[in-house]
């Protein structure tokens, strides 16, 4: 058959916040795929709660729009190395990619690994130096850090020679040259046309799709998303599908979409080079390939980066257990997390000695957290341990490390502050700049040393500094990196909360808890000021006498409990604690929660 559009597929990759999906709402807008009359959020494309609460991109996904005679599919991705399976498995899927770099901060951690991915792929990025209208913007200097990260990810000769737009995409201008007076994405749009042309026309050879995202729809089941890399696909049509152990099973594909704009299209054919959506093969898998029935050719394996971070995820035994959530058994959790790895292929789960305990690796405390905040809404009821790095082992059996590439900008100020803890935590300096009164400081640290310091870095620099990480290489074991110094303050029984109590403990450390909190023996409470634990009774209540009244609490002054987000939470954590994640709570607790348990395994 003939081809009935010219198809070109692109990603767009950058750093987090430099500005990929509010450059994505830019095309779509100007692409005429929303109504004249229709409200339209910002981040069009972060549609999952959790990315709209914290402004991040965290699963690829799909939109298409039509420029001229020519269909553009775009897919936006996770800038954080923790979602890298979301990108690896992409970059197959498209013909280039749009870099898009900050014209203040240039290339970040995040830019050099999502950039390596497209290169690895032999795809030729496309430059856009974004928001140019900042006061404090440098864009010369930003253009030769990128050639220099390119040339550091030994890019090839054409790779090197890629073109440079510059934008501001909030207000959706991407222009050839700063000074332009163009206030539209025309140019964008035109330079992926005449770099990239039309992907060829490969409708009269064998069909070969590969698998590279799965999605959901419950009236439909699930659906498998991928390029048609050559054929074409039908509604109806029977194949063979080879999965990634080369078993070959002859299935029939029921519905064919295409995406238009944000909506998937129901077609009859669709072409090669299109990314489509498929139904029907109840089992289909990530790295599957579709081809003719009789030409079962398997295309080459998706490989993700393995995973340096692990965790346990636990049957809650706390004495709340079963009072918020719906999904509370090993059964339940176990179901969960085995679905979660169909499409999450980054993730691995493991059983363990216990039945109720289940180990789960990922690419980072992100990566793991965003799963467990999923569950908590979904109704599960579990918990957790603290993060354990994961060790690899080199071919004379020597232990190797996961070593982290981080960039901190501080206040002068702070700047020897920052130095002399990353320094206790084996870190490695390798680079130091001054910007105005900030200080900016590059170091390689091992992700041992980096656990649960994000909420001390924020603390020593009062706020006023950022901190970004990403995963650099696997060295040798550093030796040991001491951990949190200060103990915490454990309740004694079962009860409520009360002014008085609470008001008697502050003074020894900082409060988790407000008044009128239920809590159970062996929940933390709060951090002591002190190395060592202590055990207090924080819903002892005043007694009433013939001289003062019990209702007098009122008058007490209590500063602020310091709450925690599920992270800080899980960086705050010891080896014998755990965080108990709940419905509408998040809770700090030890392992063992009698005090005479917890002596015994001290013991041991």
């Amino acid at each position: 058959m003939s081809r009935e559009q010219k198809i070109i597929n692109i990603a767009v990759i950058a750093h987090v916040d430099a500005g990929k999906s509010t450059l994505v709402d830019a095309l779509l807008a100007q692409s005429h795929v929303f109504r004249d009359n229709e409200v339209v959020v910002d981040c069009v494309m972060d549609s999952d709660n959790i990315e709209r609460e914290r402004g991040i991109t965290i699963y690829s996904k799909n939109c298409a729009v039509m420029h001229g005679d020519y269909k553009i599919n775009i897919v936006d991705t996770p800038g954080h190395a923790d979602f890298s399976s979301e990108v690896e498995r992409i970059m197959r899927t498209v013909d280039t990619v749009i870099l898009l770099v900050d014209s203040s901060e240039g290339p970040m951690p995040q830019t050099r690994f999502v950039l390596q991915k497209s290169l690895e792929q032999g795809l030729n990025p496309i430059l856009v130096i974004n928001k140019i209208d900042k006061k404090d913007r440098r864009i010369a200097e930003v253009v030769d850090e990128v050639y220099e990260l390119f040339m550091d990810l030994n890019a090839n000769d054409k790779q090197l020679d890629f073109p440079i737009l510059y934008g501001i995409a909030k207000q959706g201008i991407v222009r050839y040259q700063p000074a332009d007076e163009g206030d539209t994405v025309a140019p964008l749009f035109d330079t992926i046309i005449d770099m990239i042309g039309s992907y060829p026309d490969k409708n009269d050879r064998h069909l070969q799709l590969q698998i590279s995202s799965l999605g959901y729809d419950d009236y439909i089941g699930r659906l498998g998303i991928g390029r048609v890399t050559s054929g074409t696909v039908s509604a109806g049509q029977t194949v063979s599908v080879v999965n990634n152990d080369g078993v070959i099973t002859r299935k029939k594909i029921n519905q064919v979409f295409t995406y238009m704009g944000l909506k998937r299209v129901a077609k009859n054919v669709a072409e090669s080079g299109d990314i489509v959506v498929l139904s029907g093969i109840s089992d289909i898998s990530i790295g599957d390939t579709i081809c003719d029935v009789d030409h079962p050719v398997k295309l080459d394996e998706i490989t993700i980066e393995a995973p340096t971070m692990s965790m346990n995820f636990m049957v809650n035994s706390s004495p709340f257990a079963g009072k918020a959530g719906k999904f509370v058994t090993s059964r339940h959790i176990k179901e969960r997390l085995l679905k979660e790895t169909e499409v999450n292929v980054g993730l691995i789960v493991e059983d363990t000695d216990a039945t109720d305990s289940f180990k789960v690796s990922g690419r980072g405390e992100l990566h793991l957290s965003v799963l467990i905040e999923n569950m908590r809404r979904e109704g599960f009821e579990l918990a957790v341990s603290k993060p354990q790095v994961i060790m690899h082992k080199d071919d004379n059996g020597k232990r190797l490390e996961p070593i982290e590439q981080v960039i901190v900008s501080v206040p002068d100020t702070y700047s020897g502050t920052v130095i002399s803890k990353l320094n206790v935590r084996k870190g490695v300096m390798t680079g130091m700049s001054s910007d105005g009164s900030y200080t900016r400081l590059e170091f390689l640290v091992p992700t041992r040393g980096l656990l649960g310091y994000r909420t001390e870095f924020i603390n020593d620099t009062r706020g006023e500094g950022t901190l970004v990480r990403r995963f650099d290489s696997f060295e040798p074991y550093k030796g040991d990196i001491p951990q949190r110094t200060n103990g915490v303050l454990i309740a004694l029984e079962a009860g409520t909360t009360t002014p008085y109590a609470l008001n008697s403990i502050v003074a020894r450390g900082t409060l988790f808890v407000e008044p009128g909190t239920d809590v159970y023996e062996g929940m933390i409470i709060g951090m002591n000021n002190r190395m060592d634990d202590m055990v207090v009774n924080p819903s002892k209540a005043k007694k009433q006498t013939n001289t003062r009244a019990a209702g007098n609490d009122d008058s007490v002054k209590l500063p602020p409990a310091s709450i925690m987000s599920l992270e800080e939470a899980l960086e705050f954590i010891n080896d014998d604690e755990l965080v108990e994640v709940v419905p509408g709570d998040v809770r700090l607790r030890k392992r063992y929660l009698k005090e005479l348990d917890r002596r015994r395994s001290g013991r041991n």
